[in-house]
Order: C-alpha cells, then structure tokens, then sequence
C-alpha cells in the first residue's frame, strides 16, 4: 500500500473553502451549500427556487414580442447566443402564466417529430400478449393505451381549459427537415396515431400515458386535437437557418448579451447576499473577456457564488476557468 508523508512543519494551510484536499483521506466532511439554481426538489420538479423566478428582461420590447406570441397563438422563435437566457424564458412565462410544468423537449440530431409526439412500445405489448398464462384470452386490442405515451409536443397538444407551455429548445441541431415537419402539427393543432386509429371502430377511447410525471390523457378515435393551442418557446444558437414558411409562422426575438447593469440586476435577483464590490470587480472582468469570446450570463453567477464561498479568484487561473470561452478561443 502506497505510503503518504505528512506535511511538514510551516507548510501552507490550505484554503478554508476547500472541501477536497487530493489527499486520499477518507472521509465526510460538510459539503457547502449549492447555488440556489443548483436546488432540486427531490420529485424529478425543476431547481427550487422555481426555474425562471428571477429570469430579468434587458427591454419592454422584449415583453411586447412574447404578448404577440400569446395573442396570435404562434410560437416565438428566440435566437441569441448561449447563455442569453433563452430556455429560462419559457419557465419565466409559464411561472406568471400559471401554464403548469413546462413541457421541454429538447432537439438533437436524431430527433424526430415523431418521438416529440408519441412513442408505442410494440415489443412490450408483443411481449405481454406473449407471456404464458398471459392475457392470450382477451382481446388484442385490451390494455393497449399502458404501451402508448405522449411525447412533449403530443402532451401540449392534449385537450386542456388553459394552454400548457412546450420549450423546443435548440431546434437549430436537429435535422434540417425538422422545422418544416413542425408546421402541419402547428398549422392544425392536432395529430393522429395510427395504432389508436386502426382500433377506433371497437375500442373508441383509449387512456394513454403523457410526458407528466403520472400522467394520462383520454384518446378518442385515435386523434389528438387541443383545445387551447399551447405557448410554444423555440430556441435556436443559430447553428441552421430555418425554411421561410417556417419562419413564416412564428414570432421572432433576438436577445442580446446583457450589459453592465444588466448583469448587476441579474446578481442581485438570484444573489441579493452578494458583496457589491466583489461583484463589480468580477463583472467588470467579465465584460472584459466577453470582448470578443463568447461567455454565458450563469458564468458571472458562478463566480459570484464561488466568491461568496471563500474562494481565492484572485488568482487568475481559476478565474478564467470560470469564465472559460464557449467558442474555444482565448
């Protein structure tokens, strides 16, 4: 077994903030507290306090975009750089909107618009139907709703007295025919399952599960039809440029990176405790690296809280490590 020398006499005191030495010591210490956006609920919810409940709006122009949104029933198509706040804006409207947990699905190269609105598990129902002693004696079609579940787009197209918010969040790294696979659900507001639909004429109403925790919706002839049509919020880096007839049908808004006293409102709602100095220093680097690279608003939020937890920014190594480049320059 590997041996270890104990530190010698006059040697540096290590840090108070530092929970982890390296020194391959067993055992608990108190761990410091999270961040406040870094607090979970234990229930699968979002970060307590609710995501969006601090989220700060750069302009009035900004809030007059997301209206027209609500009252033309199109989705808003918000673009900026990553860490703008984009996503955060979809819990921020569903918070005041009393919209209910934010349906989020988020895109990736292999999303399909399919599996945004509904999944079947075949090789389960195959399985069950196949099981000995099973249910080989009652009809086939029993029972099939335990197999079919909603995606997040399909959920926020169930029938509802209050829209429901859906974040299609970076649309932008999906395929290409992705958006324009968008606009006939979004055009008629309902879809069909084929499964449901062939069983219609002798199992008209099926209960199928949702993307809500312990959800379920009522199915009737195998179509999904809203009622309300949900507030849908897109978020888009910009990595593709969407056809016309899908820009056609939505709502822009670019959000810019926040300035100075931006960033100091936004400290001050998700770190009122904060030191002012501490934070006008750090800010004040911040904006000086952001010249030019590409750096997120939470950055400046991690290195106020480490701040406030004892540790040393003052070396520079660390700091930018907390305020590391997005684009991988600098």
């Amino acid at each position: 077994m590997e041996s270890r020398q104990t530190e010698p006499a006059g040697s540096v005191v290590p840090p108070p903030w530092r929970v982890f030495h390296g020194t391959g010591e067993a055992g608990r210490p108190p761990l410091p507290q999270p961040p406040p956006w870094r607090t979970f609920a234990g229930d699968g919810s979002a970060p307590a306090p609710e995501r969006g409940a601090h989220y700060v709006f750069r302009d009035e122009t900004h809030i007059d975009v997301v209206n027209a949104a609500i009252h033309l029933r199109r989705p808003l198509l918000v673009t900026g750089t990553p860490g703008t706040g984009k996503s955060t804006l979809a819990y921020a409207v569903a918070r005041e909107l009393g919209l209910g947990d934010v349906l989020h699905w988020p895109v990736n190269s292999r999303s399909t618009l399919q599996t945004a609105l509904y999944h079947y598990d075949a090789i389960g129902r195959l399985h069950e139907r196949g099981l000995p002693g099973g249910d080989q004696d009652t009809p086939p079609d029993t029972g099939i709703g335990r197999f079919v579940r909603l995606g997040p787009l399909g959920t926020a197209l169930v029938p509802t007295d209050r829209p429901r918010m859906l974040l299609v969040d970076e649309l932008d790294k999906g395929d290409l025919d992705l958006a324009n696979d968008l606009l006939t659900v979004f055009e008629d507001g309902c879809f069909d399952i084929p499964e449901l639909a062939r069983i219609a004429e002798t199992v008209p109403v099926v209960e199928v599960r949702t993307s809500d925790r312990n959800g379920s919706a009522t199915v009737t002839d195998g179509t999904v039809q809203c009622t309300e049509f949900p507030v849908v919020v897109i978020t888009s880096n910009g990595e593709q440029d969407f056809p016309p007839a899908f820009l056609r049908r939505c709502v822009p808004l670019d959000l810019p990176q926040p300035d100075g006293d931006q960033l100091r409102e936004i400290v001050r709602a998700h770190l009122p405790e904060a030191d002012l100095a501490e934070t006008e220093r750090l800010i004040s680097e911040f904006l000086s690296l952001r010249n030019g690279q590409d750096l997120a608003t939470d950055q400046i939020l991690n290195a106020v809280h480490l701040r406030a937890g004892g540790a040393d920014l003052d070396g520079r190594d660390l700091l930018r490590t907390v305020f590391h480049p997005l684009n991988g320059t600098g």
